[in-house]
């Protein structure tokens, strides 16, 4: 007789927005309130940079794959993940739905924006890395980032951190993971 409780799915939630929109802050304070296993690009990149591996720093794709597969990785484990990352391009999005796909797991997009302009330069001009090595884009890179809009979709999660503190983002986040 089997005595341990059915587990639901586990979940993949891809934070996606522009540098500088709060993503990593929201990532903290939901991380303070759900365990789960937190892949961030800009370490993984900043990681494959300083192996020097890569040709002329320039990591390409490289950052993206290593994060798809250490998701799969866990989540394939039962493990729910949280992804950090600007996740710019339908190619992108299609494979992150495609890792939860493999691993039988949920997937949340959610999409963080900072609608104050004012307030989002600031951001991208003021802060520091905590990745070590890691060199934040200034303000005219976030500009001229690659960046398609989301498609009109059911299941995004819109989240403005102009308006919502990430505190709150964090409950947003949490009342869909933990609906069915």
């Amino acid at each position: 007789m089997d005595d341990a409780p059915a587990l639901r799915a586990p979940v993949l939630v891809v934070l996606a927005g522009l540098p500088g929109v709060g993503k990593s802050t929201i990532a903290r304070a939901l991380l303070a309130r759900w365990p789960a296993v937190y892949l961030r690009i800009d370490t993984i990149e900043q990681a494959l940079r300083d192996s020097d591996a890569l040709q002329g720093g320039d990591v390409g794709p490289a950052g993206y794959m290593v994060a798809y597969a250490l998701a799969g990785a866990q989540l394939a484990l039962g493990l729910p993940v949280l992804v950090d990352c600007v996740n710019p391009l339908p190619v992108t999005r299609k494979a992150w739905h495609g890792v939860a796909h493999d691993a039988q797991a949920r997937c949340l997009d959610v999409e963080v924006v900072c609608s104050d302009v004012p307030e989002h330069r600031r951001r991208v001009e003021q802060r520091t890395s905590d990745v070590p090595g890691h060199v934040p884009p200034a303000w005219a890179a976030v500009c001229q980032h690659a960046y398609a809009p989301w498609p009109a979709a059911a299941g995004l999660l819109a989240i403005d951190s102009a308006r919502c503190s990430a505190e709150a983002a964090a409950t947003l986040i949490l009342s869909r993971v933990a609906a069915p």
